[in-house]
């Protein structure tokens, strides 16, 4: 039975790993990126929006499709992270019960 509807073979699988690299930074990538797709779905609603919405027109109704198609794109790009670069750490504040005029 043909549909007009996109399917998990739509972008190919060889095209997404080729994009991203490895299936652990495929998977990783496509996870994190649907999740925020979904945030921004549910901001939408509350009228906050302050996620990046989706990268690409899609006909796709699933977060982890349009993910996908955004990677396939290049809209979506990992980025490799030096472990050996700290980042720098923000300084504790004090806690909001801490009185010193007592």
């Amino acid at each position: 039975m043909a549909h007009g509807y996109d399917t998990m073979m739509n972008p190919p699988i060889e095209e997404l790993l080729e994009k991203a690299g490895s299936k652990f930074r495929l998977v990783a990538l496509s996870s994190r990126r649907s999740r925020e797709i979904t945030d921004y779905v549910g901001q939408l609603k509350e009228g906050l929006g302050t996620i990046v919405p989706p990268q690409v027109t899609s006909t796709a109704s699933r977060p982890l499709s349009i993910a996908f198609e955004e990677i396939a794109a290049g809209k979506i790009v990992a980025i490799d992270i030096d472990p050996e670069v700290e980042e720098p750490v923000a300084e504790a504040s004090e806690p909001a019960g801490s009185d010193e005029s007592a």
